[in-house]
């Protein structure tokens, strides 16, 4: 009886005793799995930190990537648990750079080994030639390489414009090429940035005319002038012009030169008083200043404004928005009106004629791209944009005092009733068109600016 007690005891402490290893066992497994766990966990988030670092250095980005998914595609092949038909989760770039964890089956085969290898090669060969910074034709063709999905179940980095000869290969789908952006360089921007904008500024005075000119923020100076005195030989004769150009100073140059004297050469035949013949001579100066100026083939174009001061009275035509104004004892008169899209009769002429008016930045414009509706030039809107000005006759009374010839630089911000009284305090100096000037440019103009004063006292004579 003792003795069965005494196994009984025995057999007890026995199993109690196996008990305590399993527990320990299983204690001891669990420890063992969880390192493994955070081990695996370390090793993926190692890799998405280099895909990630790849991502983010600097243009250009072929050499870091290479790199990168070379090293983790090398880690890949010495892990020795990846076995066939496994799953296991891949850092991927998708098309716009960022990287996602994709969980796909890894089918490792003996041709999938060959590109793994042909990775590290390439890889390799790019990494070293990014590090060693160089920079000739043969480290671009190693480091140019795009990441190309090759098989449902592997990364594969192709040179650009490297042919697959291989014949396994044709039925792939193949990933797009990727962008790639050119390097930023912020000196290139500074530099522009930097340039100061060319604070160009020129007064002119003449016999009975004064004029102030500066240019706005556009590269090139787009406004000019024009000034013919004693024609055929006269002093009591004298025409002017001011010119707003766009789209270049071809245009401005042009007509600067040559408006004048189409004119003059049309009131050759002219007579005194011959009704309509002057303003003929007039509307054909324009009309042949533009036929020969497009066949130049030249697209930029120009509005003007013109005055002829001829036998007592003054003719004042324009085709665009520069803009001509009388003063009449203090008073102003406009004696010009702007050709612009938002005239009815303008809209209607350019639709009637199979044109078009687009709205861009809140402005109108013919097409589109111009926002006057006449102008000399602008051959590829030439079947809209006419040049044929629009005159007026004024006869020089006494109470005519001045007039005021400018560009839309100065009519956008100043009026025409302002523009006359600053000009009356001034007495008609050069000093009281530069303040009209600088009116315009501290109510925010940035166009530029080219504003005229004609004293009209030596004109005004009695008719033959």
């Amino acid at each position: 009886m003792q003795y069965l007690t005494k196994m009984k005891a025995s057999a007890h402490k026995s199993i109690v005793k196996i008990m305590n290893d399993l527990e320990d066992f299983r204690w001891g497994f669990s420890l063992i799995s969880l390192a493994l766990y955070f081990l695996r966990r370390l090793r993926k988030a190692i890799s998405m930190g280099s895909f990630r670092l790849a991502s983010s250095l600097p243009p250009p980005p072929p050499p870091p990537l290479s790199c990168t998914v070379s090293q983790f595609l090398h880690e890949e092949i010495k892990a020795p648990l990846i076995k066939e038909d496994s799953e296991t989760t891949v850092p991927v770039h998708d098309q716009e750079g960022n990287v996602s964890q994709q969980t796909q089956s890894c089918v490792m085969k003996r041709k999938g080994l060959r590109y793994e290898e042909k990775i590290m090669q390439e890889g390799t060969m790019a990494c070293e030639a990014h590090r060693k910074g160089l920079h000739d034709k043969s480290s671009r063709i190693n480091s140019d390489v795009l990441i190309e999905k090759s098989g449902p179940d592997s990364l594969r980095i192709i040179k650009v414009g490297e042919e697959d000869h291989d014949n396994g290969a044709t039925n792939l789908k193949k990933r797009p090429g990727r962008l790639v952006v050119p390097q930023y360089c912020p000196k290139v921007e500074l530099a522009q940035e930097d340039r100061k904008l060319e604070n160009k500024e020129f007064e002119v005075q003449g016999r009975d005319f004064y004029l102030a000119s500066k240019k706005g923020r556009r590269e090139v100076m787009e406004d000019g002038y024009g000034v013919m005195i004693d024609i055929l030989g006269d002093a009591k004769q004298a025409f002017f012009a001011v010119i707003d150009g766009h789209g270049g100073r071809a245009a401005v140059d042009y007509v600067a030169e040559n408006l004048g004297k189409n004119i003059v050469k049309g009131l050759q035949n002219v007579g005194c008083k011959e009704d309509g013949q002057l303003e003929q001579a007039i509307r054909g100066g324009y009309l042949v200043t533009d036929k020969e100026f497009l066949s130049q083939g030249v697209s930029s174009g120009a509005c003007a404004a013109t005055v002829l001061l001829k036998d007592g009275e003054l003719h004042a035509a324009n085709a665009g928005d520069c803009r001509v104004v009388l003063s009449r004892n203090g008073v102003a008169d406009v004696l010009t009106t702007d050709h612009r899209v938002n005239r009815e009769d303008e809209r209607l002429r350019i639709e009637n004629s199979g044109g078009f008016l687009h709205c861009r930045n809140g402005i109108w414009r013919v097409h589109g791209s111009i926002a006057v509706s006449r102008a000399i030039g602008d051959l590829h809107l030439k079947e809209w944009i006419i040049s044929e000005p629009e005159i007026k006759r004024v006869p020089l009374t006494s109470d005519c005092q001045f007039l005021i010839m400018a560009s839309d630089g100065l009519w956008d911000k100043v009026n025409e009733q302002e523009a006359v009284d600053l000009i009356l305090r001034g007495k008609n100096s050069i000093e009281s068109c530069k303040k009209l000037v600088d009116m315009s440019l501290s109510r925010g103009n940035i166009d530029d600016i080219t504003v005229m004063v004609i004293n009209l006292r030596s004109f005004a004579t009695n008719a033959c």
